[in-house]
């Protein structure tokens, strides 16, 4: 196994522990929201959890009963309780979820029922984010192959891409500086960063004498 490989392996594998973390303080951050009653405010850390798979299943509990408790919203809540049962079909809250699905579904043919509390127009529209959502989750569940870092190669020549121009670096100069004097703007360095990524070995050190290559600045949008 090359270095390269290993590098690459290691990086997959922390892409995927920070992963975890990331929903975890999401869903422990819905859950203070949940108990200051910012509900949707919890939407948003629940929703930003949800991977599509089995392991978030608890956060479409969670969701459900939040929009059924406390939003009163039985088609909202109804989807959660479905993504829920998909997910964990035999997992801890599978009973309950069921039967408030039933619940949920009896509410909402009271409202609908002879033009009641929710027109037959305001249905039609929640039904289609229903189905907006199913498929959102659906295409969660397809798993994604991560993309790799980058990694410079060994002797490789960077291409000067069309626009560009040349720069030979001064003593005392930094990436930052440079795109100040090219850009106006010091956070455009990772740009000039980019197109030397080879020469430079990934890393954002430069030498005097270097002759760097300066891509054309980004378009200015217009008025």
């Amino acid at each position: 196994m090359t270095r390269g490989t290993i590098f690459i392996l290691l990086a997959l594998i922390f892409a995927g522990c920070n992963r975890e973390d990331q929903t975890k303080d999401a869903i422990d951050i819905g859950d203070k929201r949940m108990k200051l009653g910012a509900y949707p405010e919890a939407i948003r850390s629940y929703e930003s959890a949800l991977d599509g798979t089995p392991k978030t299943a608890d956060v479409h509990y969670k969701l459900a009963v939040l929009y059924d408790d406390k939003l009163k919203a039985p088609l909202s809540a109804m989807h959660h309780y479905e993504r829920y049962l998909d997910l964990a079909p035999e997992g801890a809250h599978a009973k309950e979820a069921k039967s408030a699905h039933a619940d949920c579904e009896k509410k909402l043919n009271v409202t609908m029922k002879e033009g009641g509390f929710m027109t037959l127009a305001e249905g039609a529209r929640l039904k289609n984010e229903n189905e907006t959502l199913r498929k959102q989750n659906a295409e969660l569940r397809v798993p994604k192959t991560p993309v790799p870092p980058r990694v410079p190669t060994p002797g490789g020549v960077d291409p000067a891409p069309a626009g560009s121009r040349k720069h030979v670096v001064a003593k005392g100069e930094t990436l930052a500086s440079i795109a100040s004097k090219y850009y106006q703007n010091r956070a455009q360095s990772k740009r000039i960063k980019d197109a030397n990524f080879n020469q430079l070995g990934g890393k954002d050190t430069i030498k005097a004498g270097m002759i760097l290559i300066i891509p054309e600045g980004p378009k200015k949008k217009q008025p």
